[in-house]
């Protein structure tokens, strides 16, 4: 079993989000001793920000790219395989200003790429990655789920079925910032549900 693990935590593994994926990661490796973990820590290492260079490199045919933009495309190219060679994808996802972490971002803008992981069809869209389990593990400062407030679940269920990833399940552990009996709580729970 091949499970990738994205934490986008700010904090690395000091993220409330980063813990939660590891107890996930744990869990699965108790069911699947022999499992590969290939694990992508966005803030200990960086996914470059989209820029004209960037999408120039994508959109340039491959006898055509200069060496740096032939970097540009394999790095995104290795992403993209990462993803399809996963039999489990587990995902920490904090929630910041409203939104997901810009680094999360980035990885979606080198893995979400037209006529690679998707395509566009007379009938729309059309994901071109085998459907697989995604678990997000979603921590929040204050209370947002299922509420109009909550921009990122919607998104990232937007994102995933895009590239035809619909198998998505979300633990939630929120109010975090809101005292330590209730971040307690919710971790607590948030663990309880991984388990």
């Amino acid at each position: 079993m091949n499970i990738l693990v994205i934490k986008s935590s700010v904090f690395s593994d000091g993220g409330n989000s980063s813990t939660l994926v590891n107890a996930k990661v744990e869990s699965l490796k108790a069911e699947h001793p022999d499992a590969t973990i290939v694990e992508r820590d966005l803030a200990a290492n960086p996914i470059p920000h989209l820029d004209g260079d960037r999408v120039g490199a994508f959109f340039t045919p491959a006898e055509n790219r200069t060496a740096e933009q032939q970097q540009v495309d394999d790095f995104s190219m290795t992403l993209i395989e990462e993803l399809k060679a996963a039999d489990h994808v587990v995902v920490g996802l904090p929630m910041y200003n409203f939104g997901i972490p810009s680094q999360l971002k980035s990885w979606i803008d080198h893995v979400a790429r037209a006529g690679i992981t998707f395509r566009y069809t007379e009938n729309g869209p059309q994901g071109l990655i085998e459907n697989k389990p995604v678990t997000i593990l979603a921590a929040r400062g204050g209370l947002y789920a299922g509420t109009e407030n909550d921009t990122v679940t919607p998104y990232i269920k937007l994102f995933f079925g895009f590239v035809g990833i619909t198998d998505v399940e979300f633990v939630f552990a929120e109010g975090l910032n809101m005292g330590d009996e209730t971040k307690a709580k919710a971790m607590d729970e948030a663990r309880a549900a991984i388990s």
